[in-house]
């Protein structure tokens, strides 16, 4: 599938279901549930520390953004963390440049894993996004990707929820994830 045919696929599909949001990664179409209530309050907990650490910032919710380098793809993170004004001008699927880090709050649904855990981590890493911040709500634990280096982050560090982390530059804050213990189900 060519990306400008994805793009009037996902633009169909947004036009016909409200449960489900289309992403298209390594090649592949994959289809993304919407959020809950708890995964809502985690973005907008983190969203708050990002904008307490920093009045340029703004961690912009479900942003598309082109990623990967060789097979164009469309990803929709949970979260964008990028100075203020850096999608001005730009469509649904945004270029990635800027963008300091990604965030993800893993969801109930049945690609969670390879989604979140596998795919996205390859697809951020190539297209250079300095971090990958996973919040996942199965294993209870914050998982901190770094270091892009092509297809891959040379840094993870996993945290269990309740402990402090301090987020790599460029992002540089220090989280106490003791809140995160609310939004697990």
């Amino acid at each position: 599938m060519t990306q400008k045919g994805f793009e009037e696929l996902a633009h169909r599909a947004g036009q016909l279901s409200d449960a489900v949001r289309l992403e298209f990664i390594d090649g592949k179409i994959g289809e993304k549930a919407l959020p809950d209530g708890d995964h809502d309050e985690a973005i907008a907990w983190l969203a708050s520390m990002c904008i307490q650490a920093d009045a340029g910032w703004w961690l912009y919710p479900e942003r598309g953004l082109r990623v990967e380098t060789y097979r164009k793809g469309n990803a929709r993170p949970d979260g964008c963390l990028a100075p203020r004004g850096t999608f001005a001008g730009q469509g649904e699927w945004a270029n990635a440049d800027g963008v300091l880090m990604a965030v993800e709050v893993t969801s109930r649904d049945h690609d969670t894993n390879r989604r979140d855990r596998e795919e996205k981590p390859k697809a951020y890493a190539e297209t250079g996004i300095p971090v990958y911040l996973l919040i996942d709500r199965d294993t209870c634990e914050v998982k901190v990707h770094s270091q892009p280096d092509g297809g891959r982050y040379e840094m993870l560090l996993t945290v269990p929820f309740g402990k402090t982390v301090t987020l790599p530059d460029p992002v540089g804050i220090d989280l106490d994830t003791e809140p995160l213990k609310d939004w697990v189900h």
